[in-house]
């Protein structure tokens, strides 16, 4: 079945023959046992249906294909209960490697731990410093200090920020890109701009900027930590006769598709997922073909850039 030079011709051919005859496929854990190897890889996100995530998913399993490898792909719902058991669920199926994105409510990493003494792991996107293996990630205070300077150099100097009330590694590191950008221009810190959220969703979006309306000094820009919370803004903003950008420019993060569908178009941050999804294939095989006896610990960062569209652009 595995065209063995080793084998004639003719019974090849009688044995395919038989296989077909009797719809016979190979088990491939079965085979997995036999060569130690099932080239398999597992794949845990927070949650599958986000725009972002199948960006990354895609390059995943385009990569994983193209290095002759097939992809396990499961949803821990940002659940830390769940993504354990999808841990051990990925061991039980015999995966070669696993490419892990944190789930948010994830408060202690032993599971995680565990799992990386024994097979090659390297995560993405969402990680964490606790945890010594590759990680695949993008400068997340880079973009987001870009992003507000962008506004800054449009004139903006009440710059409103929506990020996650959970200490999450990419809320956490896009909220200091936006301190340091004020910071570096001079510009006073008001905490009763920068407000948080647990849901960064359109409608929490939308709740947010109901607030910062409602304010006696209203912001003149706001920078959201995912497009779908810069939408929201948007919607408020239009529901309210607002001028986008002239009263109050808007800023996201991520380049969804539906950025460039609201009007005016979303200015927002490009990740490339497919390009972190390929990379993080590469690096998780090259560490299951070439295992390491120390854990292997380094950062990879993947360039990210501002898209400026008629939500932040001054003439």
């Amino acid at each position: 079945m595995n065209d063995h030079p080793d084998i004639s011709a003719g019974t090849k051919k009688r044995v395919k023959k038989l296989a077909e005859k009797y719809n016979y496929v190979p088990n491939v854990l079965a085979s997995g046992f036999r060569s130690h190897r099932s080239h398999i890889l597992g794949v845990i996100v927070p949650n599958i249906s986000h725009f972002f995530t199948t960006t990354i998913l895609k390059g995943i399993l385009e990569e994983a294909e193209r290095l002759g490898y097939r992809v396990i792909i499961s949803e821990s719902k940002n659940d830390q209960q769940k993504q354990t058991e999808m841990l051990t669920t990925m061991i039980h199926f015999g995966v070669d490697g696993i490419l892990l994105a944190l789930a948010r409510k994830t408060r202690s990493v032993d599971a995680i731990l565990k799992i990386l003494a024994r097979i090659p792991l390297v995560m993405f996107d969402k990680v964490s410093d606790k945890i010594p293996c590759t990680q695949v990630v993008i400068n997340e205070e880079e973009a987001a200090y870009h992003a507000v300077e962008h506004l800054i150099n449009t004139g903006k100097r009440r710059i409103a920020i929506i990020k996650e009330t959970e200490r999450s590694f990419n809320s956490e590191k896009r909220y200091e890109g936006y301190l340091r950008a004020l910071r570096e221009y001079k510009i006073p810190i008001d905490e009763k701009i920068v407000l948080s959220t647990e849901d960064i969703s359109m409608t929490k979006g939308k709740m947010m900027a109901n607030v910062l309306l409602s304010l006696k000094k209203r912001p003149d820009a706001i920078f959201a930590i995912t497009d779908s919370a810069a939408i929201g803004v948007i919607k408020a903003l239009n529901k309210f006769r607002v001028e986008i950008p002239k009263e109050i420019a808007v800023v996201g993060f991520s380049n969804s598709v539906s950025s460039t569908i609201i009007s005016p178009a979303l200015s927002t941050v490009d990740q490339p997922g497919n390009k972190i999804g390929r990379t993080a294939v590469k690096y998780l095989i090259d560490e299951v073909e070439d295992p390491k006896e120390d854990l292997i610990t380094k950062t990879v960062e993947i360039k990210t850039h501002l898209i400026v569209r008629d939500s932040s652009f001054k003439a």
